[in-house]
């Protein structure tokens, strides 16, 4: 075993076309571990600075996917309207904190992607199991539920009486005017 024909790495060679040993990488190859090229979209930061904005606008198509992505993977902890009151808690796991807390209300949009990124207390990360893109659309979609919570009444007329004039729908906050029901 120790004896046996055997090409090392940068040899040439007669055996391929080309003439050498080692074939070329797959086009798009990215070593693992090797950051891309967006800093924000990979690591929630800018400037070194946890970040307060998105990658990328925010649609309504992202706001679903985060929704998606969402109730797959934090709903079980985490709750469907993140309070803190999913199915594992309710079985004796320790309560993950309420999204809708003051201090995560204010915490920039990067933190939540940091968190997904690296795990926080007994949450383990999930950089192996959700892309940076669906990590962003989770943050997006938890801003969602933390708006739906804590909007006040204003919020609301504004966006039925922008609906009405516009007969539009808000892309960019990815809203949706409620719908009066019957009476």
């Amino acid at each position: 075993m120790f004896d046996q024909p055997k090409l090392r790495p940068l040899q040439s060679s007669t055996f391929f076309a080309d003439g050498r040993a080692s074939r070329p990488l797959v086009e798009d190859t990215v070593p693992r571990g090797a950051r891309r090229g967006d800093d924000l979209l990979s690591t929630g930061r800018s400037g070194g600075e946890v970040a307060d904005r998105f990658p990328f606008p925010i649609t309504a198509a992202i706001l679903d996917r985060g929704e998606q992505r969402f109730d797959v993977f934090c709903s079980p902890c985490h709750g469907r309207t993140g309070s803190g009151d999913g199915m594992i808690v309710q079985r004796g796991f320790k309560p993950p904190p309420s999204f809708h807390s003051d201090r995560l209300r204010q915490a920039p949009a990067g933190h939540f992607f940091e968190v997904m990124t690296r795990g926080f207390g007994v949450m383990y990360d999930y950089r192996t199991r959700i892309s940076p893109e669906d990590r962003w659309a989770i943050a997006a979609y938890i801003r969602a539920l933390q708006l739906s919570q804590h909007a006040a009444a204003d919020d609301l007329e504004a966006a039925r009486a922008a609906a009405a004039a516009g007969g539009k729908k808000d892309e960019a906050a990815g809203a949706n005017p409620p719908k009066e029901s019957p009476k």
